[in-house]
């Protein structure tokens, strides 16, 4: 997961490095949020994930952010800094990630965090695993050239792995027709629905966002699952 991950960023950082300074203001596929305030979200999750890390490293529980609400403001503040100063913290945050998850070292079994003061708790040990995925989905909702189907096999396998554990809704077989893979999202049956379509597409689908037209569906109409 760490090579990974570490690929993942070095993408991320030469898209952003990359990116005109005009073009930081333009829509993002986040609805409401600009370019900029995707890169200023990857670098505060970065930071609230680094600080979860160091909290197990010192014995001493941090949660990922102090609230939602200043979560929100302090990424629409950085994302109005400017597109210097975002791209340098955004670099930053990934060293600081890095050295946190280092010193981190192997989670305690069991571990968990609470991602706002009591607010939903989740395992210690999916933290790379949840910043792969801030990472790789974020870098595609920069519509700046790199998408889901950029995605490694592996990654996107993963992440429709994840997805189809923690959907809870209608069955719906998920066929990829590029890979010899399929997942049931749901307890399904004989009559239910199945998406198929390419790997990197079902990948992006499953996080709640619009495909375009390569996924079809048996009932003819695409199911459309919740952003997670």
């Amino acid at each position: 997961m760490t090579s990974e991950l570490e690929a993942a960023t070095g993408r991320l950082l030469a898209t952003v490095d990359a990116l005109p300074h005009p073009d930081w203001t333009g829509a993002s596929h986040c609805t409401g949020w600009s370019r900029a305030h995707v890169i200023a979200h990857l670098a505060l999750n970065a930071e609230g994930l680094a600080g979860v890390l160091r909290g197990i490293a010192d014995g001493v529980p941090t949660t990922m952010y102090a609230s939602d609400a200043s979560r929100d403001d302090d990424i629409d503040e950085l994302a109005h800094a400017g597109p210097a100063e975002v791209q340098e913290r955004l670099r930053s945050s990934a060293e600081l990630f890095d050295a946190a998850l280092a010193a981190a070292g192997a989670v305690p079994r069991g571990a968990t965090f609470e991602r706002t003061p009591g607010g939903r708790v989740m395992p210690a040990d999916a933290v790379p695993f949840l910043r792969l995925r801030e990472v790789e989905i974020h870098h595609a909702d920069l519509d700046a050239g790199y998408t889901a189907a950029d995605w490694p096999t592996e990654t996107a396998r993963s992440f429709l792995k994840n997805d189809s554990r923690q959907y809870r809704g209608p069955g719906i077989h998920v066929v990829a027709t590029d890979h010899d893979a399929r997942w049931s999202f749901g307890d399904t049956g004989a009559d239910s629905p199945t998406v198929s379509g390419p790997l990197g597409a079902l990948a992006w689908w499953a996080t709640g966002r619009d495909p375009g037209p390569v996924l079809s569906s048996t009932e003819g109409t695409l199911p459309t699952l919740e952003g997670r």
